[in-house]
């Protein structure tokens, strides 16, 4: 089970096609901030069926897009 795995569990909760999370939100949800293995761990979103767009270190979001 990865450290990101309540994140993860919560953009497939949510179901949306797209969603943009701030760096604030998603300590929130993790109780911690994001680090550089989240690059690594990225990709395990697969298994809930999302993947990683876009990461903007100046707006400080993340943004999780649906396979279709």
């Amino acid at each position: 089970m990865s450290k990101y795995n309540p994140l993860w569990e919560f953009v497939q909760k949510e179901g949306k096609s797209q969603m943009k999370l701030s760096f604030d939100e998603i300590r929130e949800i993790l109780g911690m901030d994001i680090d550089h293995s989240f690059l690594n761990c990225k990709k395990e979103l697969a298994q809930f069926g999302y993947q990683v767009g876009k990461i903007s270190m100046k707006e400080k979001t993340v943004i999780f897009k649906k396979f279709e």
